[in-house]
């Protein structure tokens, strides 16, 4: 991740909205792979040499000094050791910027990361953004008297989805919207002619995302289509049951990458000619940029944040959360059909648009600006 030169000698009393704004992001480090941090670490990227913004890293997790670094492998254990490193780095940035932006989940990762962030805002006199990613909002406000006190009282909630301000305003948090972006420079479009049946899911393996219900689709396919091909490219706690799912179902053509980090993750896209994607609960998917990106066309379930990333028949084919049968029929009607699928694909890439840093730059730095 690189940083840029800290700007501690500026005196912070001279910014005016014409000013350079001096921003830290504070996020999960890009070397666990996962969307925030995919986001956070590309905002960086972007923002560098930008003669607007002055933007620096924090990261939640920090690495270890080399003494404790066997303690890296336990994660209650790294999670209390961080918090003085993570507290010393914050409080190095909150002296050196106006504006803490800050990636937040639910739950704990709440009350670990953003909570302890804004209080220390708060005693340096600095601005907070709290950009909240999570699909899980929802339950998480409802049961979370702390998180909903945090965020009525920083200075700026930002979302990516209409969906999650919904919800948002369904607690009394104005939440603005700034949709996440993709980096077109790292995919690369191609028409799929002739569409094979060769399937990609890019998904974490964990609750939400019902990977397992991608087999079963799959199972499905490959009695129509021999040839199919599965590729799961990610990892987490339910990998093993998803693994034994395979196993019961003795389908052949499966294949578990594991973890890949975001630079390598356009291969798996080139290689495959269809995503698909299982979620119950969602919000706006990195993954399912990338897969437009790339001119993957797209099947998935609806999950509320989803349907209104994905428009059904036009930039890819949506069913109902939990039936895996529809999604098997969504990619079946694709590989009988190319031309619905190289349709979709050219729709969606389209949309993409909406989503490269020349649209969201704008809309960030209004954001900023109104903090300044």
């Amino acid at each position: 991740m690189t940083q840029s030169i800290a700007s501690g000698e500026r005196d912070l009393g001279d910014a005016s909205p014409g000013s350079r704004v001096r921003v830290a992001i504070v996020a999960a480090s890009p070397r666990w792979v996962g969307g925030q941090s995919v986001q956070a670490d590309a905002l960086v990227r972007w923002w560098q040499q930008d003669p607007e913004a002055d933007v620096r890293f924090v990261a939640v997790d920090p690495r270890l000094p080399s003494g404790l670094g066997w303690a890296e492998r336990i994660p209650g254990l790294r999670t209390v050791l961080r918090m003085p490193f993570y507290g010393r780095d914050l409080w190095r940035a909150g002296k050196e910027v106006e504006i803490l932006h800050i990636f937040s989940a639910s739950y704990w990762s709440f009350l670990l990361a953003p909570a302890p962030a804004w209080l220390l805002a708060r005693a340096c006199g600095r601005k907070v953004l709290i950009n909240y990613h999570s699909g899980e909002a929802k339950d998480h406000l409802a049961h979370s008297r702390t998180a909903l006190r945090v965020l009525k009282r920083v200075d700026a909630v930002v979302v990516p989805s209409s969906y999650l301000a919904d919800v948002f305003r369904e607690f009394g948090v104005h939440a603005s919207i700034v949709p996440n972006a993709v980096d077109l420079s790292q995919f690369r479009y191609r028409a799929r002619k002739p569409l094979r049946p060769l399937i990609v899911c890019t998904r974490g393996f964990h609750r939400y995302y019902s990977v397992d219900l991608v087999v079963r689709a799959f199972a499905e396919v490959k009695r129509e289509f021999p040839e199919a091909r599965l590729c799961l490219a990610g990892k987490g706690e339910l990998e093993e049951p998803i693994k034994e799912l395979v196993r019961q179902l003795k389908l052949q053509d499966v294949e578990f990458t594991g973890a890949i980090a975001h630079e390598d993750i356009h291969r798996y896209y080139e290689q495959a000619d269809i995503f698909v994607n299982a979620s119950w609960l969602d919000n706006m998917p990195i993954s399912i940029l990338e897969a437009f990106a790339s001119g993957l066309p797209v099947v998935s379930t609806a999950p509320e944040g989803i349907a209104r990333v994905v428009q059904d028949e036009r930039t890819g084919l949506l069913c109902a959360p939990q039936d895996w049968r529809g999604l098997a029929v969504n990619v079946m009607r694709l590989l009988r059909d190319p031309e619905l699928a190289a349709n979709l694909a050219a729709n969606a890439y389209q949309e993409c648009q909406k989503y490269t840093w020349d649209a969201v730059r704008p809309q960030w730095l209004e954001v900023y600006r109104s903090l300044q």
